[in-house]
């Protein structure tokens, strides 16, 4: 009898604390559920001006697949995009641009700057060329090539789901590794 009263008045303690007892597990949880759900369900917008895009075109492609990772729906609307894939050469009469659709994206958004154009400027280094995108918006990762590999862009996409995996604390401007 004095263990079914005694588990009662813990019961009663416990819903007395109120949201003291259970939120942070429950805000911990709900948090990792919502990181794994954005993990498996990115949403691209293409933005891509050079050769870089037609390596990204590759990777939507049946032999690469981006379908695996869950960002095969690309959306021609920045509104209702999470992801940014910037791949070519920006230049500062598109940056105003760039910047514009980066603020239209719903939060919480992401960018891969795909090639060396889009990363640093590539081989224009010249007045009218931005050198490296990062000047204008923030990028999460970062993917090496002239063009790149579309092997390194789903590398990229598989780097971005760990950091959202990981949570918002994740460092941006990462490079993908060759």
């Amino acid at each position: 009898m004095s263990n079914l009263s005694e588990a009662k008045s813990e019961i009663k303690e416990f819903f007395a604390k109120g949201q003291e007892g259970w939120q942070p597990f429950v805000t911990t949880n709900l948090r990792y559920l919502a990181d794994w759900g954005r993990k498996y369900s990115l949403w691209p917008y293409p933005f891509g001006t050079a050769c870089c895009g037609i390596e990204y075109m590759a990777v939507l492609m049946s032999r690469y697949d981006i379908s695996r990772y869950g960002a095969e729906l690309v959306r021609f609307s920045p509104r209702q995009a999470d992801l940014l894939v910037v791949a070519g050469t920006i230049s500062y009469k598109m940056a105003p641009v760039l910047k514009q659709i980066h603020g239209q994206m719903c939060d919480p958004k992401w960018v891969i700057s795909v090639g060396a154009c889009a990363s640093s400027g590539g081989f224009y280094n010249n007045y009218c060329t931005v050198q490296g995108i990062d000047e204008i918006i923030p990028v999460d990762v970062y993917v090496a090539g002239c063009p790149p590999h579309p092997e390194n862009i789903l590398r990229s996409v598989i780097r971005l789901q760990e950091k959202i995996q990981a949570g918002a604390d994740f460092p941006r401007g990462m490079k993908v590794e060759l």
